[in-house]
């Protein structure tokens, strides 16, 4: 754990891969879940703010 949070201050590309990649799972899990309809409200931009910052963190340093 104290490596994940080391990598997220220093800009590391895997730590932040990691959770951008959470998010976007965390939003498709949003849109398909039958329970609550706030959380299909904000799925998408869930999704799309964690394939955004996928993105921009893919160009980070190893």
């Amino acid at each position: 754990m104290s490596n994940f949070l080391t990598g997220l201050m220093r800009l590391k590309r895997g730590p932040w891969e990691m959770l951008a990649t959470i998010l976007i799972g965390l939003g498709v899990f949003m849109l398909m879940q039958p329970f609550a309809i706030w959380l299909y409200t904000y799925s998408f931009i869930t999704t799309l703010v964690g394939t955004v910052m996928f993105i921009i963190v893919s160009h980070f340093k190893d």
